[in-house]
C-alpha cells in the first residue's frame, strides 16, 4: 500500500469514527435507547483504532484482535496512556453485554460515560494521526 493509500484509508476510518460518535451523541441527546448509544460510541472507538492500525498487515478479523493489537503497539510501548485502553475495553465489554450476554439493561449514566470516553478517544487518536 502506498503512503497516499494508507493516508486515504486512515482518513476514511476516522470519518467513520466521527460519524459513529455523532450518532451516539444524537441518540443520547434525544433520549434513545442506552444500548444503541453504547453501540455507536464503541464503534467510534473501534474505527479510530482501525485508523491507527491500518499499516499492520494483516489486520485481525475479530474485534478482540484489534483491541489486543492496539494494546500491544500503543499501550504497552507507552505511546498512549493506559486510560485509552481501559476506555476501549470498557466500551467493548458494555457493547458485548448489551448485545449478547445479559438481560440487565445499560443505564443512561453508562451511556453518557461511554460517549464521553469515546469523544476523548477519537480526538486523542485523530490528534496523534493529525487527522
Amino acid at each position: 500500500m502506498t503512503p497516499e493509500e494508507l493516508q486515504t484509508l486512515r482518513s476514511y476510518r476516522m470519518e467513520q469514527a466521527r460519524a459513529a460518535l455523532e450518532d451516539a451523541e444524537f441518540l443520547l441527546a434525544h433520549n434513545r435507547a442506552a444500548l444503541s448509544v453504547v453501540n455507536r460510541a464503541y464503534y467510534a472507538m473501534f474505527y479510530a483504532a482501525l485508523a491507527l492500525l491500518q499499516d499492520v498487515s494483516p489486520l485481525p478479523s475479530k474485534h478482540t484482535g484489534i483491541i489486543g493489537l492496539f494494546d500491544t503497539n500503543f499501550i504497552r510501548t507507552g505511546i498512549f496512556d493506559k486510560q485509552r485502553s481501559k476506555d476501549l475495553h470498557r466500551a467493548f465489554d458494555l457493547r458485548q453485554a448489551s448485545d449478547y450476554k445479559t438481560i440487565t439493561p445499560i443505564t443512561n449514566e453508562q451511556a453518557h460515560e461511554i460517549t464521553e470516553s469515546a469523544r476523548i478517544f477519537v480526538e486523542y487518536l485523530a490528534h496523534f494521526l493529525s487527522l
